[in-house]
């Protein structure tokens, strides 16, 4: 599969380390939802359709940046898969994939997904920090929807970013810890327009773009761009946006001698 698939499956597949980055309480939650990965009209049908989206935004950044066919014999790890939604959409895409979870659950799914659909993608029951201790690296690592789960951002962020190949980048999609964030992403919604389980989001857990790019620059990326993303409540469907007070992406990338 990837470069690092030959020696990522011993040590990594069984079991996690005991890391502080992982909140059990969230890998439980994910546990119990992770037989509806695959349904477009289920409790995830949002991540389906922002999935579509970002999936175009990359796919358009990264030709700005690399030109044509950007995806073609690249690494890309996946963190947080998830049932593989994202994973499947860079495998198909050109990209050779690694996708990895703490959720052992939301792995098999994905796995056996992979298989129907007829994709190499090599998913692993794993956390960031054990593919740094086994010292890979990959030229994109999609960190989407991740940051805002974990305990000790800080120290979570430096082993993603030890990920990152010289020259190589880290997309992350997250959401700001603002009042405007708390009132459409969790009030919204979680309670109101029901889009999202009660308890899927945690206000204090929301990442300001000022302490993602501290922190990431503190692990030698620098910030190559951001943008907010924004949902139309109407018909579903998510654009860019320039304000980052709710849900936003941002590129980060190595520099090639680093």
């Amino acid at each position: 599969m990837s470069r690092a698939a030959a020696t990522m499956g011993q040590g990594t597949h069984g079991g996690l380390s005991r890391t502080t980055s992982i909140d059990p309480e969230e890998v439980a939650r994910f546990e119990r939802l992770a037989n509806a990965w695959w349904d477009p009209e289920g409790v995830f049908w949002p991540l389906h359709k922002l999935n579509r989206f970002r999936s175009s935004v990359l796919l358009q950044h990264l030709t700005e940046s690399a030109g044509r066919n950007p995806l073609s014999g690249r690494t890309v790890l996946d963190i947080g898969c998830g049932g593989g939604l994202l994973s499947e959409e860079m495998a198909r895409a050109g990209a050779q994939v690694t996708g990895i979870d703490v959720v052992g659950h939301n792995v098999e799914i994905a796995r056996r997904h992979a298989e129907v659909s007829g994709l190499k993608i090599n998913y692993l029951h794993s956390e960031a920090e054990q593919l740094v201790a086994l010292g890979h690296r990959f030229d994109i690592v999609l960190n989407m929807e991740v940051v805002e789960h974990v305990n000790n951002l800080g120290g979570f962020l430096k082993a993603c970013a030890q990920l990152v190949s010289p020259g190589g980048q880290m997309v992350i999609s997250t959401i700001n810890r603002t009042a405007l964030a708390w009132l459409f992403a969790i009030f919204g919604a979680e309670y109101v327009l029901r889009w999202l389980p009660r308890g899927t989001h945690q206000w204090r857990k929301f990442v300001k773009p000022i302490e993602l790019k501290d922190e990431l620059e503190n692990a030698g990326l620098q910030l190559n761009s951001q943008f907010g993303v924004r949902v139309n409540p109407f018909n579903r469907s998510f654009h860019l946006s320039r304000s980052l007070r709710i849900n936003y992406m941002a590129l980060y990338q190595r520099s090639p001698d680093a």
